[in-house]
């Protein structure tokens, strides 16, 4: 029976529906992929699930087919528009990244290795993307039990940033409070009416709006993937810069829409077959992997963290930024997008003693949060990942 292939596929999907279904209950503070990871081991350890459960589902094949037009995706998803005025953001987050992956290849390579720290370096970022290429690379030079590392550190990431992001925000939110009784309030920020707005819309666009269908959207995702991998081929730089690039400058000039794969309706199943990517290369982990990588995980969070946290204090006060807004917004590194929005808006409902007032913190404190979170795990991490992983 579960050699059907559909019956394979609705197990898998039932553990990322029970991971899903967590996540949601604690609005984003039990990662999805950590539920799957580690229900996927613990059913693979005492025999439940076939090692190859997987493969027979086949969307782990579909899944691999479609990571370049999903970084091509992931390219229309940075709004020019959105990151005019918010060029402090956007550095503060990027040197909160820089700091992280260097103090780890400074503390935490010495003493458990180069390969070991490099590998959770990318998906500290925050990137899913980012931990398929150091998956890919791991496989490509024979340290496919290093999986271990990336996966747990992706897994793991929000449960150190998330916790550590609210409470800065809510202490810049009180302080916004103060100065509204105070009357020293200015206001700042984009509406987040405005903030949708820039995320919607493309006016250049090439193509007129009925040509607009699902299977001309995808098509030209996969002209963006196709062409970034033969861009490899001629130069060498790994096919998910060039994907990014394509993303961004097609929808800087028109030929992509944002949000491509949202348009194309066919986003959720793309993460559907790249989460199968990632959670197939846990096959051969044993019990003793798992113990044996644990300290380097926890290693690689705990300083990396730190470096997010210096990072974002250093850059918030040379910009002259508060750092309760700056440190939250270099964190998004380690939760992205949605989880930045749910943070900010749980923050500016608790904080905000009426509507109004929530709505103004949350119009200061989401566009920034938004920006990071684009910034970091959109394109940031994906960089550092290919970079890093091209030394091994």
């Amino acid at each position: 029976m579960l050699s059907e292939p559909v019956v394979a596929a609705m197990l898998m999907l039932a553990l990322l529906a029970v991971g899903e279904f967590l996540s949601i209950i604690s609005r984003a503070r039990i990662p999805m992929l950590l539920v799957a990871l580690f229900g996927y081991l613990i059913l693979i350890w005492i025999g439940i699930f076939p090692k190859d459960l997987i493969d027979k589902s086949n969307l782990a094949t579909f899944g691999a087919v479609m990571v370049a037009p999903l970084i091509v995706h992931m390219g229309t998803l940075v709004p020019f528009r959105l990151l005019k005025g918010q060029v402090k953001a956007i550095l503060i987050s990027l040197f909160g990244v820089i700091c992280s992956t260097v103090l780890i290849l400074l503390i935490v390579a010495p003493i458990i290795g180069y390969e070991e720290a490099v590998s959770g370096s990318g998906p500290l970022s925050g990137g899913l993307v980012a931990t398929l290429i150091t998956f890919e690379k791991l496989e490509e030079i024979g340290l496919a039990s290093m999986v271990t590392i990336p996966a747990l550190v992706y897994g793991c990431q929000k449960l150190v940033g998330m916790p550590l992001a609210s409470n800065l925000l809510r202490r810049y939110a009180l302080k916004l409070r103060a100065s509204i009784d105070a009357g020293t309030f200015a206001a700042a920020g984009k509406p987040t009416s405005e903030v949708s707005a820039t995320t919607e819309e493309n006016e250049n666009s090439w193509l007129p709006e009925k040509y607009q269908t699902s299977i001309i959207l995808l098509f030209q995702l996969f002209i963006g993937g196709s062409l970034s991998v033969w861009l490899e081929s001629l130069t060498g730089i790994h096919y998910s810069l060039w994907a990014l690039f394509i993303g961004i400058i097609g929808t800087y000039f028109g030929f992509y829409q944002p949000r491509m794969m949202q348009r194309a309706n066919t986003f959720g199943i793309s993460m559907v077959g790249l989460l199968f990517v990632i959670i197939s290369a846990m096959n051969d982990i044993t019990i003793g992997m798992f113990v044996d990588y644990l300290p380097a995980v926890l290693s690689i969070l705990a300083v990396g963290a730190f470096g997010i946290l210096a990072g974002g204090f250093l850059a918030s006060k040379v910009l002259r930024w508060d750092p309760y807004l700056g440190v939250p917004v270099a964190l998004t590194a380690m939760f992205g997008f949605p989880a930045g929005y749910i943070l900010a808006e749980e923050v500016s409902r608790s904080v905000g003693r009426d509507e109004e007032e929530q709505q103004v913190i949350l119009n200061n404190i989401l566009t920034p949060m938004l920006v990071g979170g684009f910034t970091t795990v959109t394109t940031a991490s994906i960089v550092i990942a290919t970079i890093l992983m091209g030394t091994l």
